[in-house]
């Protein structure tokens, strides 16, 4: 009876740990002096490729390439990798943009970046990642610029919401809010590494090729191998909040179910590698890898809310003081949650929004029973909002 009592504590700790980490993490970050990283003033600018992947939908490109050609930056090339499209309508004037069609359909991000990759035009020194909905900030490569100035040779910027024309959108937005905060700006300032959000990264050519060159990664998912082999070294990726990318938000039900089915599907499949990544911490001594495998070993944040829920509620009936502590825990998420917005200075649509998310979680349930087969039958996100006059 001992033992499974023991076990039932170890099980609700495993769990548990997951509403505390971020309001632990805060307390520290507010302990630590920030580094600044500054410019080296006498560096000439340094080669980028900017790689924009499509697949399908080409409807946002020359929004997305407008964006692109008004970087305050003049040392650069755009890939647009255009698979399993009709590019029949899509023609830029501006030589620094050039359209790679695959013959055959790649269905993969990966096979899309070397598919760039192996058809530079030059050898550039840096490369960088944006979506086919994404638009750039004018600043955005010089904004990266001082990571790598500095050593780093990864680099994950911020992905602001595009659009905020819906509850789910908004909802969609303080999501990434939380998730850019703790698992980007706190835990790299931390001397750990930011995780990798898809898009809005950048990396020296070197490393990119080096990692995944080797690979070939079907589905979603390529930024969890990504990071776990940067991070695997032992190097640091590093996040900016100034090197902005606006991002399109989900915004339809279908949309996020699918959506979150092939990123729950990619969870199951990459969390594996939180407990590699921590046992190489231990016995190198790195906080930089420990602290990123425990964040990698924690579920999607949905599914750890209605897990601590049900212990919650379980603890009702078995033990007074597991209830108080599950209740002390929620508290803490909840203040670290709302931290996490008002460092981010969150759009008070965004708070309005908070109020869905009993809806919100309900569909990534609906998601989660679609995981299995996400990636077979979904293989790109469809992209519903509309580019207005304010995007670009």
């Amino acid at each position: 009876m001992e033992l499974v009592t023991n076990l039932w504590i170890v099980v609700q700790v495993f769990i548990g740990y997951n509403l505390i980490l971020p309001i632990f993490m805060y307390v520290l970050w507010k302990l630590k002096k920030p580094v600044v990283y500054a410019v080296e003033a006498s560096r000439d600018e340094v080669d980028y490729a900017v790689i924009v992947t499509a697949y399908q939908q080409t409807n946002q490109l020359p929004v997305v390439v407008k964006s692109l050609l008004r970087l305050n930056y003049s040392n650069y090339i755009i890939y647009i990798v255009a698979d399993h499209c009709d590019t029949s309508d899509l023609y830029f004037e501006d030589k620094r943009v050039i359209v790679l069609t695959p013959p055959e359909i790649l269905s993969s991000n990966t096979r899309s970046h070397f598919y760039a990759i192996n058809n530079f035009i030059r050898p550039h020194e840096r490369l960088t990642i944006i979506d086919s909905d994404n638009l750039v900030d004018p600043e955005y490569l010089n904004q990266l610029n001082p990571y790598f100035d500095n050593g780093f040779e990864a680099v994950q910027g911020i992905r602001k919401a595009k659009n905020l024309d819906t509850t789910y959108a908004c909802l969609d937005a303080a999501r990434d809010l939380y998730y850019h905060f703790y698992d980007g700006k706190v835990l790299f300032d931390l001397g750990s590494s930011a995780t990798l959000s898809g898009s809005g990264m950048a990396f020296t050519t070197k490393l990119y090729e080096a990692s995944l060159g080797h690979l070939d990664i079907k589905g979603a998912g390529f930024d969890k191998v990504l990071q776990a082999a940067i991070v695997g070294k032992d190097l640091r990726i590093a996040f900016t909040d100034q090197a902005i990318v606006y991002d399109e938000k989900t915004s339809q039900s279908s949309q996020l179910v699918n959506q979150r089915a092939r990123w729950i599907n990619t969870w199951f499949k990459y969390f594996k590698f939180g407990f590699q990544i921590i046992s190489k911490g231990m016995k190198n001594r790195s906080m930089n890898q420990f602290l990123f495998g425990l964040i990698l070993l924690r579920p999607p944040l949905f599914m750890f809310i209605l897990i601590s829920g049900l212990f919650l509620f379980m603890n009702i009936f078995s033990s007074g003081i597991g209830f108080i502590s599950w209740l002390l825990a929620f508290i803490l998420f909840i203040t670290g949650f709302y931290l996490a917005l008002r460092n981010s200075n969150a759009d008070p649509k965004i708070y309005k929004s908070l109020k869905g998310i009993p809806q919100f979680i309900f569909l990534q349930l609906i998601s989660l029973t679609k995981s299995k087969n996400a990636n077979k039958t979904s293989v790109a996100t469809t992209h519903y909002h509309k580019h207005n006059q304010e995007d670009i």
